[in-house]
């Protein structure tokens, strides 16, 4: 199954992240934030989501491969790599709650994905990305088929 979605994807040490938000909204700013701490990019606007077996994949779009948007100075070539498996999906929130529930997930691809929402301009968002993939590696926790009800139960649990 192969979905297009209007998002920004980078690859963090083999791990994939998805940021989305509305255009304009910072998906760039933040993962440019990301490739300048050793991030690599995906694909910047539009990702495609392919399921291989219950892996969900993030995988650029050829069109625009290793092309990046930076408001202010235009489209710009950076390093890239053309997949990644997800592991973490990064929406924004003006005002992200203070402690979000536990194992928070989102619904994608058919997939439940490890959650986390931030406010993409804090000085310390990037960081904030890295810190709660981190903490998802750490604990194991992989996407899992939404039909799973037992996978589904034990990575909210």
């Amino acid at each position: 199954m192969r979905q297009m979605v209007h998002g920004t994807a980078i690859s963090i040490d083999g791990h994939g992240v998805l940021i989305l938000g509305e255009s304009g909204s910072g998906k760039s700013d933040l993962a440019l934030r990301l490739i300048d701490r050793g991030a690599i990019l995906v694909s910047d606007d539009i990702v495609y989501l392919e399921t291989h077996g219950d892996c969900p994949m993030l995988v650029h779009a050829p069109s625009i491969a290793g092309k990046i948007e930076v408001r202010g100075v235009g489209i710009c070539d950076v390093d890239f790599i053309p997949s990644a498996p997800l592991r973490l999906v990064v929406e924004f929130a003006n005002a992200p709650d203070r402690l979000p529930a536990e194992n928070a997930c989102t619904n994608i691809g058919d997939c439940m994905v490890p959650l986390c929402r931030l406010n993409p301009f804090e000085p310390s968002s990037a960081i904030k990305v890295e810190y709660a993939l981190r903490a998802i590696v750490h604990s194991a926790i992989w996407p899992v088929a939404a039909a799973s009800n037992t996978v589904k139960e034990s990575l909210l649990s």
